[in-house]
C-alpha cells in the first residue's frame, strides 16, 4: 500500500480547488485556486512555473557525430517551453565522447557543445521555462546503433565509428559486446568528466543539473547487484556500490552555485529477481540527499534485459511515492502519464511533487496549455505565449 499522507522536507505538493471545484472570475485574483498540477514550485533558489515538467527522451538527431546539438535540438526544445512546460529536462547528455549512448548523442564535453546549449537554454529561459541538462555517461549500453546508422540493439563497429564499452564488470547487456572492466583509475577519471561537464552546463546557463543514474547506464550499473561484481571499493554491499555516484554527486555539487538544483534520476527497480529493488532506493536517495540532491527523478528498469514490466497508465507512481514518503524528499513521477485529471491527482494526492509528460509531449508540445485549459483554469491564468493568445484553448474561432 502507499502511504499518501506524508510530505517531505521542503516545499510542499500542496493543491486543491475552489469550494466549486472550478476558479471563478467573481472572485479576486488571489482567491482563485489553481489546480495543484499548476501551482509553482520552489527548489532552492529556483521558482518553477508548474509541476507539468518534460523528462528526457533520447533524440539520436547528432548526425555530424560531433555530440554538438543542432537546429533540430533547438526547435525541440525551445517549442516545448513554448507550450507551457515548467521544467525541461535535455536527453542525455554525454560528459565524454566513450559517454555517449550512440554515436549521434548529445555531449557536453567541450566548449563548443557548451555553446550550442547556451543558445538553446537561454530561449527556453526566455519562454518561461527552467531548462536542466541530464549529464550521462552511458557504460556498458555505449556504442549501441540509431536509425541512421542501424546496429539496433547491438554494438556499432569500431570502424564505422563506435568504441569498446565500458562498465563495472565485464558482463555485456542483452547481446552486445562484452564492456571492458574500468579500472579505479578510468573510474576516478568518469567523476572528472562529470565535474567537467557540470561547470559548463553552468557556464552554458542552464538552471539545473540532472545525473542519470537510471535505465542501466553507467552510474546505475554500478548500483545493480546484478551487474556490479567488483571486489574493490566500488563493489560489494549498498555502501561501495553506490561509491561513484556519491563520488560524482559531490564532484558536481561542488562546482555548481549554492542557488542551483541537482536532480537525480534513478531506476526504482531492475524488475529482475536478486537485482535492485525499492529499499535500496529509498537508501541511496536518503544518502544523495545528505550530499545537496534536491530531487529525485523515480523511473524503473532498463538495467537488464529481458524482464517483465507491468506497464500500464501510472505503474511507476507508486515508487516515486514510496521513496518521496521515506526518504523525505521532492521527487517526480513518470511513466504512462498522459491525461490532466491524471496528473493534477499525483500532485494533489502528494505521490509526486511534479510528474513528466514524456512521449504525449512528443505528440503535442502544447500539452500543460491543453491541460490547464481541461482543469479549468480561466485563461489569464495560463502562460500562454503573447502571439498565441488568440488562439487559446476555449476560443470558439
Amino acid at each position: 500500500m502507499v502511504d499518501q499522507g506524508k510530505k517531505p522536507a521542503g516545499e510542499g505538493a500542496g493543491g486543491g480547488r475552489g469550494p466549486s471545484g472550478r476558479p471563478g472570475k467573481d472572485r479576486p485574483e488571489q482567491d482563485r485556486a489553481l489546480p495543484a498540477l499548476f501551482r509553482p514550485f520552489r527548489l532552492r533558489d529556483l521558482t518553477v512555473r508548474n509541476r507539468v515538467w518534460m523528462p528526457p527522451m533520447d533524440m539520436y538527431s547528432v548526425y555530424r557525430h560531433d555530440g554538438i546539438p543542432t537546429q533540430f535540438h533547438y526547435q525541440h526544445y525551445v517549442s516545448r517551453a513554448l507550450g507551457g512546460f515548467g521544467v525541461i529536462i535535455t536527453e542525455a547528455t554525454a560528459v565524454s565522447p566513450d559517454g555517449r549512448i550512440s554515436p549521434c548523442d548529445v555531449g557536453i564535453w567541450n566548449d563548443e557543445q557548451a555553446r550550442a546549449w547556451a543558445r538553446i537554454a537561454e530561449d527556453m529561459k526566455a519562454s518561461g521555462t527552467a531548462p536542466m541538462v541530464q549529464l550521462n555517461h552511458s557504460g556498458r549500453k555505449g556504442s549501441s546503433g540509431c536509425s541512421s546508422m542501424g546496429h539496433i540493439n547491438a554494438t556499432v563497429p569500431v570502424q564505422e565509428g563506435g568504441w569498446q564499452p565500458a562498465g563495472p564488470s565485464p558482463i555485456p547487456y542483452g547481446h552486445m559486446d562484452t564492456p571492458r572492466e574500468m579500472s579505479v583509475r578510468d573510474i576516478h577519471q568518469v567523476t572528472d568528466d562529470f565535474r567537467s561537464a557540470a561547470r559548463r552546463a553552468v557556464q552554458a546557463g542552464f538552471a539545473g543539473i540532472e545525473l542519470h543514474a537510471a535505465h542501466g547506464y553507467l552510474l546505475s550499473e554500478f548500483l545493480d547487484p546484478l551487474i556490479n561484481k567488483r571486489g574493490d571499493e566500488y563493489g560489494g554491499d549498498l555502501s561501495g556500490r553506490m561509491r561513484l555516484l556519491v563520488e560524482v554527486t559531490d564532484a558536481v555539487r561542488d562546482v555548481m552555485p549554492v542557488g542551483m538544483p541537482l536532480l537525480v534520476r534513478v531506476s526504482a527497480t531492475d524488475w529482475a529477481p536478486g537485482g535492485w529493488g525499492l529499499e535500496e532506493t529509498v537508501e541511496v536517495a536518503r544518502v544523495l540527499k545528505l550530499h545537496g540532491v534536491d530531487l529525485i527523478d523515480v523511473s524503473t528498469g532498463g538495467l537488464v534485459p529481458g524482464v517483465s514490466i507491468p506497464a500500464k497508465p501510472g505503474y511507476q507512481v507508486p515508487f516515486a511515492t514510496q521513496v518521496r514518503n521515506q526518504a523525505l524528499v521532492p521527487v517526480t513521477a513518470v511513466g504512462l502519464i498522459t491525461r490532466p485529471k491524471q496528473a493534477d491527482r499525483i500532485v494533489r494526492k502528494n505521490q509526486a511533487d511534479a510528474v513528466e509528460i514524456g512521449r504525449a509531449a512528443l505528440r503535442e508540445p502544447y500539452w500543460p496549455l491543453r491541460a490547464a485549459y481541461k482543469l479549468g483554469m480561466d485563461r489569464e491564468d495560463i502562460h500562454y505565449p503573447e502571439p498565441y493568445a488568440r488562439g487559446a484553448y476555449g476560443i470558439s474561432r
